[in-house]
């Protein structure tokens, strides 16, 4: 990728990241409804600590493909970036159920806060986007891996704290920034 400086207003500016935002999450969303229609919503049996574990293993395997490692599961790195979306919407779920709410989620149900915890990701995307002027088109995507690398270290810390954080945010924001983070990958991916 070739290193161009952007800001808000270039390129298309806003309209341009949303309309390619928005594209990637009706990529996501449509696997996300598609699994739910085979497996209902299994995922619900996952503490938010085994989705962190998931997806740093969705993590992990997206670097380990992009140092060239021997790839012996014919399946690149775009559909582990759509599960790290995916799973980061399932972790903000769980995270707003109450303890109580039953593990078979309906479908409307389960779609509607799936759609809920996107339009948060997608609130806060375009708020540090307009902060930080479009810095993340400027990226690469291995770069964007290792922060969402960095990020899931995080959180595996911030659970392990059980609620004895003293400055960081919660792990919501977390969740957010990576599905942010898979999402700008993709983005780039199919432009490359």
């Amino acid at each position: 990728m070739t290193s161009t400086t952007s800001t808000p207003d270039s390129a298309g500016g806003l309209g341009r990241t949303l309309t390619e935002y928005d594209g990637q999450v009706a990529v996501c969303r449509a696997l996300f409804l598609d699994k739910m229609h085979d497996y209902g919503t299994a995922w619900r049996v996952l503490r938010p600590e085994s989705l962190t574990d998931q997806l740093f293993i969705k993590a992990q395997r997206i670097r380990t493909i992009q140092e060239g490692g021997a790839q012996k599961v014919d399946e690149g790195i775009r559909p582990e970036f759509i599960g790290i979306v995916n799973y980061c919407m399932m972790a903000l779920i769980q995270l707003e159920l109450p303890e109580d709410s039953p593990m078979d989620l309906p479908a409307a149900e389960a779609t509607h806060q799936f759609d809920a915890a996107l339009a948060r990701t997608r609130e806060l995307m375009t708020a540090k986007n307009h902060d930080y002027g479009e810095a993340w088109r400027d990226m690469r995507v291995s770069s964007l891996t290792d922060l969402i690398l960095m990020k899931l270290l995080r959180i595996k810390q911030l659970e392990d704290l059980k609620g004895g954080a003293r400055v960081s945010e919660g792990v919501d924001a977390g969740y957010m920034d990576m599905a942010n983070y898979a999402l700008f990958a993709l983005i780039h991916l199919e432009s490359a």
